[in-house]
């Protein structure tokens, strides 16, 4: 994998890994303050994801080449989470740290959903969900019949696996024996409003992507060592996608709304909440 530079990445064992995603969760709330609106809730269930694959070298990925044709390519389905998405690229030098200042100011270029036309690393325009893993079976298809060495990476909400469009491309994905794509869920158990399993149920979510030809693991994803583990690993096993389901827990870090529906929209109200929360994340990594 590609040996990215920065302070944060000198070291990527667990424990750097779990500082650097706590950095990422402070600046991103920093950046959801200053917008005044934000998916928190999801930044911080996805931020030990987006982690160790950018920070861990899971995904071949330079900044100094977005557009290197034989980078990995990596999707962000649940578009509204891209607090954390723009928070990682920054970091590592994908664009200057001060453009997160404008997030969804006029003009911006970070949007409340990616663009792939106004950033680099942005691989493709997210944001209705159901569509980022159609988007990557295509990508790896094509990889296949090119005979292209790189690997597609797909990060989805559980509220997500809702939509039909999802299952049809798991279909194309095993048909194929897609096994250069990778679907992560992230399975905080919570979409917009409630629970999942009282919104539309999805339990038992590992058998039915496994009745879909695909090869399946589950992880704690905020367990830095197994996902570096799992990613390590890929592909499952030969001939077919992978599915990762990382349970995790929407807010992770801020114990006033992590686990909470609430966490979804969530902004400090004020100065001093921001800076309460700050410091209950500091102390997961004091």
């Amino acid at each position: 994998m590609t040996d990215l530079k920065g302070d944060f990445m000198q070291q990527r064992t667990p424990q750097a890994l779990k500082e650097a995603a706590y950095e990422i969760r402070m600046r991103s709330l920093r950046m959801v303050y200053r917008a005044g609106r934000g998916h928190t809730g999801g930044d911080f269930s996805a931020a030990d994801i987006l982690t160790v694959l950018y920070v861990g070298g899971i995904l071949n990925v330079d900044p100094a080449r977005p557009d290197d044709p034989d980078r990995d390519r990596f999707i962000l389905s649940k578009g509204h989470s891209c607090g954390a998405l723009y928070t990682v690229l920054a970091r590592l030098g994908f664009f200057p740290d001060t453009a997160l200042d404008t997030l969804m100011c006029p003009l911006s270029k970070l949007s409340g959903h990616p663009n792939r036309n106004y950033l680099p690393g942005i691989e493709a325009n997210t944001g209705p969900l159901g569509h980022g893993l159609p988007i990557g079976v295509g990508a790896a298809l094509g990889a296949q019949r090119d005979g292209a060495p790189w690997r597609v990476f797909v990060l989805t909400g559980d509220g997500e696996m809702q939509e039909g469009s999802n299952w049809e491309a798991g279909m194309a994905a095993a048909h194929f024996g897609l096994d250069n794509l990778t679907l992560t869920i992230d399975r905080n158990t919570l979409q917009q409003g409630d629970r999942t399993e009282r919104t539309v149920a999805l339990e038992p979510l590992a058998e039915k992507w496994r009745a879909f030809g695909w090869a399946v693991r589950e992880v704690d994803g905020h367990d830095h060592a197994t996902l570096l583990e799992a990613y390590g690993a890929l592909p499952f096993e030969a001939g077919k996608p992978s599915c990762l389901i990382a349970h995790t827990r929407k807010g992770k870090g801020i114990p006033t709304i992590e686990d909470h529906p609430e966490s979804h929209h969530y902004v400090p109200a004020d100065e001093g909440a921001l800076a309460r929360d700050l410091q209950a994340l500091r102390e997961v990594i004091a």
